[in-house]
Order: structure tokens, then sequence, then C-alpha cells
């Protein structure tokens, strides 16, 4: 596994290095960059080539997919960060973006790698159909939005210290982070046109999206700030809602690996071919960063 995901975030870094590199100098190509690189685990990208494979997808293909993926997930990340936020002052064992070039510098560099990521998808190079980058493009464009991340991220905000549902909890979490697993898992069907599979990798992606949420909320209750490269137990101190903090931490756990059978059991009808994503999944789950 270990091998499978180095080798997919180097080849990501390196086709998001080249594309770079052919951009117009700006004064934002550093935060841009210092963000970016050298990047988290490349989860994502490791999803789109799992369901790229057995889809039989072209592999430069699901990486040029997956960089624009990194490009939006690096842009919440860097806003997820500020003082008007979540106020985090570390990111991956580096001072968050905002804390190394300012409040305002980090904005626009966020802003910049939302509109990057359509670039990426866009591109003339990118060898598929017209069709499919539109299709891409706007699915894209929705699960970062009001109807995904920007929404998970208000309903977050607005949640803190209140007593919350365990639905609306789900609900907020998908948007926040299941609705770009989502768009991983869909990616390789829209490039294949394989519109009857659709809504179930839709729903596969949101419950792995959901997975890893519950993962990264179990680190924050339990992990060492060293290792996650991040400050943890700080959603206790603000009152985030979580799962945690509803029902318990065994009981989450418990929750964790029914919703982890629950996918195991969706992926089964590809036999085989479902090696990988299972495997990836079983990583979500068991990783302490």
């Amino acid at each position: 596994m270990k091998k499978k995901i180095n080798k997919i975030a180097r080849d990501t870094n390196l086709f998001l290095l080249k594309f770079i590199k052919k951009q117009k100098k700006t004064n934002l190509i550093e935060p841009i960059k210092y963000s970016l690189f050298p990047g988290g685990k490349k989860i994502r990208s490791k999803l789109i080539v799992d369901i790229g494979k057995i889809f039989k997808v072209n592999y430069t293909q699901l990486i040029q997919v997956g960089a624009a993926v990194e490009c939006i997930h690096a842009y919440s990340l860097i806003h997820d960060d500020l003082p008007c936020m979540d106020n985090d002052n570390m990111r991956r064992g580096k001072l968050s973006t905002h804390k190394k070039f300012g409040e305002s510098t980090a904005i626009l560099a966020g802003n910049s790698l939302l509109t990057l990521a359509f670039e990426i998808l866009s591109d003339k190079n990118f060898s598929i159909s017209e069709k499919s980058k539109v299709q891409l493009i706007k699915l894209i464009s929705e699960c970062s939005g009001h109807a995904g991340i920007a929404g998970g991220q208000f309903s977050d905000l607005n949640f803190e210290k209140k007593r919350v549902p365990l639905k609306k909890i789900i609900d907020m979490q998908i948007k926040k982070t299941g609705k770009l697993f989502s768009f991983c898992c869909m990616a390789s069907l829209i490039i294949k046109n394989k519109k009857n599979y659709l809504r179930k990798f839709d729903k596969i992606g949101s419950e792995i999206g959901l997975l890893f949420q519950i993962a990264d909320d179990l680190i924050d209750y339990k992990g060492k700030t060293k290792e996650a490269g991040k400050k943890t137990r700080k959603d206790l101190k603000k009152g985030k809602a979580t799962l945690i903090k509803l029902i318990g931490y065994r009981d989450t756990i418990k929750y964790g690996n029914k919703l982890k059978l629950s996918i195991f059991k969706k992926l089964n009808i590809f036999g085989r071919k479902s090696k990988d994503i299972k495997e990836t999944i079983n990583y979500i789950l068991e990783r302490t960063k």
C-alpha cells in the first residue's frame, strides 16, 4: 500500500510542478506551491486511480484528475486554517499558509488553487472528450461550493458548542469531506461514460469521505500532535459537532467499522478488481495522521 500511494503522490506532484511551471509568474505562485508541496497523503488521488483501474481508465488521465482534486483540497485547507474559521497555526507539520504569508495572501492563494483545478481539467492537453471535461468541471464545482465543502464548513462553524443530532452531523461531514470523495469515485465513470454506475459511486464516495472524517476525528481525540502534523484535541476545546461528542469514542469506532463493511459490500460486485480500493479504505480507517 505504501509503495502504491507514494508512487501516485510522486506522479501527482510531478504533474502539478510541471503545470505550475507553465503558469505566468506572479506573487501568488510561492504560497500556492507552499500549500501543495510536499503535500499530504494523496488519498484522494489514490482513490481516483483505484476506481480508474476497475474501469480501465488511462493512468495519465487519472493523475491529471487527481492533480485537480489536490488543488481543491489544498484550497479548502488554507481557508479552513484561517483565524475566522478553525484558526489552526500548523498544517502537515509546518506553519499554516496564513501564518507563513499572512491572511490576505493565504485567501488569495486558496482562491487561485480553486481556479487552478478548473484550468487543469479544461487543459487542451487533457486527452478526454470535451463533454467529459465539462461534466468533470461541473461536478467538482458542485462538490466545492455551497452544497459541498463550503456548505459543510459553514455548518461545522455554526454547530460549535451546540447539541447537534446524528443526521445533521452526518450531513455536515458528507458535505465538508464526503462530496470531494464522491467526485474522486465518479470521475472515471464520467471519462468512460458509465452513467449507470454514477449513483452507486456517488454513494460509495460519500461514505468513504465520511469514514475519512471519522478517522480524522479519532486522530484529533486520541492522536499526538507531532505524529498528526497538526494540533490535536482541538475539536473538544472548540465544542465541534462530531460523532465522538454525540455517541462517544468507542461507539464512533464501531460506527466506522460498520460503515467500512457497508462500503465493502457495495464493492463486492467487482470481485478482485476492488482489491486496491478496499486496501485504501482500510488505510483510511487505520491511519494515525
